[in-house]
């Protein structure tokens, strides 16, 4: 089942969190270099999730049964993999940076596997912050797994990060 979100965020970020692990994160460390360039950050019982805009976050998040091996590379601008440990069995999507739950999902706990994908980062405009007209949209898809690390499928081409 599909699940929509739309919120508003700041600092080009947004969360999923195990809602009961709470990791402290220094976001130096957080948001370190190859985590800049994956546009995903990986910690115990969170996924940060980089965005292309200052502003309103699009999208959707899907539970899997098991991972989309039908992958329209073309729709996308990026694709990016990271896994998550949910410990309580709710995972939450937050903004940044007063972390508000956006969206809050039950799972089983377990290990997960996350793949995020990102269209339409051309529309992103960043010269007026107040009237958010980018187009940006994120799709999130969240199944079991045991694998680690993070894994870029297709890099967007930014020469900001």
């Amino acid at each position: 089942m599909k699940h929509k979100f739309n919120f508003y965020t700041e600092y080009n970020q947004f969360y999923l969190e195990d809602a009961v692990i709470k990791a402290e994160i220094d976001p130096s460390e957080f948001w370190n270099e190859e985590a800049f360039f994956s546009h995903l950050a990986l910690d115990k019982g969170v996924v940060g999730i980089g965005t292309q805009c200052y502003g309103n976050v699009k999208g959707e998040i899907e539970i899997l049964d098991k991972p989309n091996a039908n992958i329209n590379y073309e729709l996308y601008d990026h694709i990016v993999e990271g896994c998550i440990y949910i410990a309580s069995g709710d995972v939450q999507i937050l903004n940044c940076p007063d972390n508000h739950v956006e969206l809050s999902l039950k799972l089983e706990p377990g290990n997960y596997r996350v793949r995020v994908y990102g269209s339409n980062f051309n529309s992103v405009l960043e010269t007026d912050l107040a009237n958010d007209v980018d187009n940006d949209y994120y799709r999130i898809e969240i199944w079991k797994s045991t694998e680690i690390g993070t894994k870029i499928l297709k890099k967007y081409n930014d020469v900001s990060y």
